[in-house]
């Protein structure tokens, strides 16, 4: 996926912000002075969007799969959890997978971490977190499933409409269609080809979009 542009057909909010010189100075002092206290500091602090770097913030077009490609210390944590946060808010039914190495990673660092979900989600519609449930439920309905890749069939079964995973080198964020899921079947006997009939109809999905 391509990144955002800086120009005015595809620049985000971020980047008319942070503009610098004297006419964006009193653009932003306009801006201020419409808020009330509660939503400039809100501005300030958590309006991811506004403070975010381009490269952090989801891609402008339609797109499956989100990659994040990049080293240690660019933020990839914090664009997932905000993400997460933001897919949530918006839809009240999405089911989303947190994936991580091990259910440590995912709780201490996709959850509970400084970057986490819970860190990107103060104060109103925050979720509840439920560690012997696996399970982030916020209030419109929205919940978060936590998974290991060392329990990889786990995720075999449970339907979801989008995923996150962290890694070393990059960030990976997927969604699904809405409208058609095909979980896999549970058992062994006939997987080989419930995986194909799977993969045919993703196939087909994709030449119809």
């Amino acid at each position: 996926m391509t990144r955002r542009k800086a120009d005015p057909a595809t620049a985000s909010r971020g980047t008319w912000l942070r503009r610098p010189g004297p006419a964006a100075d009193g653009k932003r002092e306009a801006l201020a002075r419409l808020l009330r206290p509660h939503e400039l500091a809100a501005l300030g602090s958590y309006y991811w969007e506004g403070w975010a770097r381009d490269a952090q913030l989801p891609p402008a077009e339609a797109w499956r799969t989100w990659l994040i490609c990049a080293g240690r210390g660019f933020g990839k944590t914090r664009a997932g959890a905000e993400w997460v946060r933001d897919v949530a808010r918006s839809d009240g039914g999405a089911r989303i997978a947190l994936v991580g190495a091990s259910l440590n990673e995912v709780r201490n660092v996709m959850v509970e971490g400084d970057s986490g979900v819970l860190a990107a989600a103060p104060g109103a519609l925050a979720p509840v977190f439920e560690p012997s449930l696996r399970k982030l439920t916020w209030e419109n309905g929205a919940i978060a499933w936590l998974y290991s890749a060392g329990e990889p069939e786990s995720l075999r079964g449970p339907q979801h409409s989008h995923a996150s995973r962290p890694g070393a080198e990059g960030g990976v964020g997927q969604r699904r269609p809405r409208a058609r899921r095909y979980p896999a079947a549970p058992g062994n006997r006939g997987r080989k080809r419930r995986s194909a009939r799977l993969a045919a109809r993703w196939r087909m999905l994709a030449r119809r979009r």
